[in-house]
């Protein structure tokens, strides 16, 4: 009877020591989740915001439907387009970190 008195404390704190690991592996599990669908996230709107821009400063460069290839001042319109629209979204975002 000592020896059964003696083992289950023992059995009961090894449970709760599995348990509690588990549940810190669950919470670290989570985390890791939460951090991946975040920086998917992340991805997800910058390549929507570099769709845009494409689509924007396509329309704004190449009037009418465009040939095989892009001629000089269309390639070079667009290049302008997109570096100026990167340089407001830079300037934005800096502003928006200042401001906190």
């Amino acid at each position: 009877a000592a020896l059964t008195v003696a083992t289950r404390p023992f059995r009961v704190r090894r449970d709760i020591t599995s348990r509690t690991m588990s549940s810190d592996s669950d919470a670290r599990d989570a985390r890791e989740l939460q951090s991946f669908l975040e920086m998917e996230n992340q991805k997800a709107v910058i390549q929507a915001a570099i769709g845009k821009l494409s689509e924007l400063c396509f329309d704004k460069c190449i009037p009418g439907k465009p040939g095989n290839k892009l001629d000089s001042s269309e390639a070079s319109c667009v290049s302008q387009c997109t570096a100026r629209y990167l340089d407001v979204s830079v300037f934005v975002m800096n502003r928006m970190v200042q401001k906190k």
